[in-house]
């Protein structure tokens, strides 16, 4: 008989949105919630029996009870580890459990140049990404991240020097624009004394190192070595960041040349984003550590 190698189950996409109301000021999240469950649930798979089964709709309310459980305003970290803790507190059967969570991009607004009370708007660079994994077995395990954070500079960035072969069109430039949305991942070596500070601490060492100083800028010779720049900026700065990835696809501009018009001057382009180059690195604080996904 064929073998079950391996299940699990649980709920995706789970939207939870939480206030936190401190006097007049309000504070609030939206999160979109996944919970991948490891139980001793395998006769459900081989038999007609679901007996000790947790069901997906319990895992669906779990989602909120836990939120409502978070009485201080927490970083979407702290409620993943909580989340993943009352499911192995509860449910005897369940040995470990996955909490993903993405965080919506809310962010407060301003109003004649003050922070409204209670006023929001969808606006970010980025989507802010994290996973914990809860096990009987094991001590809890946290990733942070973040998705599709759009750079762009109109300069200061060029290729050059690479393999040129029959099959090789690319020309030299030390003159083009420079975009990438940039998936970033890393994992933490110990818990931060502040899941959000740490987050702001992060982001900003990939912006300064991706940008420069807002006068002038640096110059990037390639997406590699601006990604590695970027990285090795946030191991040394963030206190418990252990392993960073980023993965960078081109945003292509290419220079356009239509009939009839003035020479291209830097300051016209075709805007495309397919086919595109795919440039990944990672970091480690230390020496001698694996990376997150490799071939």
């Amino acid at each position: 008989m064929p073998n079950l190698v391996h299940h699990v189950h649980g709920k995706k996409r789970v939207r939870v949105a939480r206030t936190w109301r401190e006097g007049s000021v309000h504070h609030f999240v939206e999160w979109n919630v996944e919970v991948v469950i490891e139980s001793a649930m395998a006769h459900a798979y081989k038999t007609p029996s679901n007996e000790g089964m947790t069901t997906t709709d319990t895992t669906k309310n779990q989602c909120y009870v836990v939120a409502k459980a978070m009485q201080k305003r927490c970083s979407p970290e702290e409620y993943a580890l909580a989340l993943g803790k009352q499911f192995v507190d509860s449910y005897p059967l369940i040995s470990a459990v996955e909490v993903r969570v993405e965080q919506a991009p809310w962010r407060r607004t301003k109003v004649l140049g003050a922070d409204h009370d209670h006023g929001y708007t969808f606006t970010a660079p980025c989507l802010r990404v994290c996973a914990a994994v809860v096990s009987r077995t094991k001590p809890p395990a946290v990733r942070s991240g973040m998705r599709n954070l759009r750079v762009l500079k109109t300069t200061q960035s060029g290729y050059e020097g690479f393999l040129v072969d029959k099959h090789t069109a690319l020309k030299d430039t030390r003159e083009r624009i420079f975009a990438t949305a940039v998936d970033v991942d890393w994992t933490w070596s110990k818990p931060p004394r502040c899941y959000d500070g740490a987050y702001a601490k992060c982001y900003e060492a990939l912006a300064e190192n991706f940008f420069g100083p807002p006068k002038g800028g640096v110059y990037s010779p390639s997406v590699q070595y601006t990604l590695y720049q970027m990285g090795t900026s946030a191991v040394e700065r963030v206190e418990g960041l252990e392993q960073i990835t980023l993965t960078a696809p081109n945003l292509h501009f290419v220079p356009a040349n239509p009939p009839g018009a003035a020479p291209f001057a830097d300051d016209v382009y075709v805007a495309t984003s397919e086919p595109h180059g795919q440039i990944s690195c990672t970091v480690s604080a230390k020496h001698g550590f694996a990376p997150l996904a490799k071939l």
